[in-house]
C-alpha cells in the first residue's frame, strides 16, 4: 500500500470541492499536490488520514471515498473543535496538509459471497461510508447489504437522500431509528438494537461492521452474539485521542494496543475484555 512519502510530515493537498452534507456536516474533496503523488496514494476502507489546518493543528478523519477513485480523496467532517472548525472554513482552491493513510481498515476482502451488515450510532456513520461505497461499486461480489443507523434525535440524521437511494437497490435493506422522533419521523423510535428483529441476513455467512458510541457498540455486540452472530464476525471502529497516528505518543493506548496503529478497526474478541472497564 502506498502512503505519502514522509509519515511524519503533512503533504500539501488542494480542496477541489466542498460539499455541505447537512447543516452540521460537510465533506472536503481533496487532491494531493505534486507530480504523481495522488496516483501513488492507496488506502483501505476504514483507514484514516491526519488533516492539518494551517496554524491550528491536525485531526484524524476517516476516508469515505472509494479506494479505486483515482481523482479525489473525500473526508466527511462534523465541526467540533478548533481544527475541525478551521477545516469547515476551507473552500475550493484552499490548501491543507494530509498525512496517511493510517491504521487497520475493515475486512472487506473477507466478505466475498457473504452478507455485509453495518450498524452505526449517533453521527458515527462516516467510518462505514467507505464500506457502503465499496460494496455498491462491486455489488456482484457480495450477497445482502444491511444498513442500520441509529441517532439520538430525528434531526441528527444526515445523508437522508442517500439512505432512501440505497433502500431502493436490490438486496439492500436500510433500517433507521431515533431515540427521540417527531411527527415527521417515518422510521423506528428507540435504540439501534430495536432494528435487529427486522434485519434480514445470514448469521452464519455475514460480517458485521459497527461504529458509534462505545456503550452502544458494547450492547449491540452482545445482542448480536446472543442472536447467533459469531463474535469473530463482528468488527468495531473505535475513536480515541489520536495525536501522532503511528503508535508513538501513547495518547490512544487501549490496553496493549494503540488505536491509531493497531486499529481503529478491531475484531470484537480482541477488545471485548476492555469494554466498560474504567480507564480504557
Amino acid at each position: 500500500m502506498a502512503t505519502i512519502a514522509d509519515p511524519h510530515m503533512p503533504h500539501e493537498a488542494e480542496v477541489v470541492e466542498r460539499v455541505q452534507e447537512s447543516p452540521q456536516v460537510f465533506t472536503l474533496r481533496l487532491r494531493l499536490a505534486g507530480a504523481g503523488v495522488h496516483e501513488r496514494y492507496a488506502f483501505q476502507p476504514g483507514q484514516f488520514n491526519m488533516l492539518y489546518c494551517h496554524g491550528l493543528g491536525e485531526v484524524p478523519i476517516s476516508i469515505v471515498s472509494d479506494p479505486e477513485d483515482e481523482s479525489l480523496l473525500d473526508h466527511t467532517i462534523r465541526p467540533l473543535g478548533r481544527v475541525t472548525h478551521g477545516l469547515a472554513r476551507l473552500q475550493a482552491g484552499d490548501r491543507l496538509g494530509v498525512r496517511g493513510p493510517y491504521g487497520r481498515g475493515w475486512p472487506v476482502s473477507d466478505c466475498d459471497g457473504g452478507d455485509v451488515v453495518l450498524v452505526t450510532g449517533g453521527l458515527g456513520c462516516a467510518p462505514v461510508m467507505s464500506v457502503i461505497n465499496y460494496v455498491l461499486k462491486r455489488r456482484g461480489r457480495f450477497a445482502r447489504l444491511v444498513i442500520m443507523q441509529g441517532v439520538k434525535h430525528s434531526d441528527d440524521l444526515i445523508w437522508r437522500e442517500q439512505y432512501e437511494r440505497w433502500a431502493a437497490m436490490p438486496e439492500t435493506q436500510v433500517l433507521l431509528a431515533a431515540d427521540v422522533g417527531d411527527s415527521r419521523w417515518p422510521w423506528d423510535v428507540g435504540p439501534v438494537t430495536t432494528l435487529f428483529d427486522r434485519a434480514t441476513f445470514d448469521r452464519d455467512n455475514s460480517m458485521v461492521m459497527m461504529c458509534g458510541p462505545e456503550v452502544m457498540m458494547r450492547v449491540a455486540s452482545k445482542d448480536l452474539i446472543a442472536r447467533g452472530v459469531p463474535a469473530g464476525a463482528i468488527w468495531l471502529s473505535l475513536e480515541r485521542n489520536m495525536k501522532c497516528a503511528m503508535g508513538q505518543c501513547g495518547h490512544c493506548q487501549l490496553g496493549g494496543d494503540f488505536v491509531c496503529r493497531d486499529g481503529p478497526v478491531f475484531p470484537y474478541p480482541q477488545i471485548a475484555p476492555l469494554f466498560g472497564e474504567k480507564g480504557f
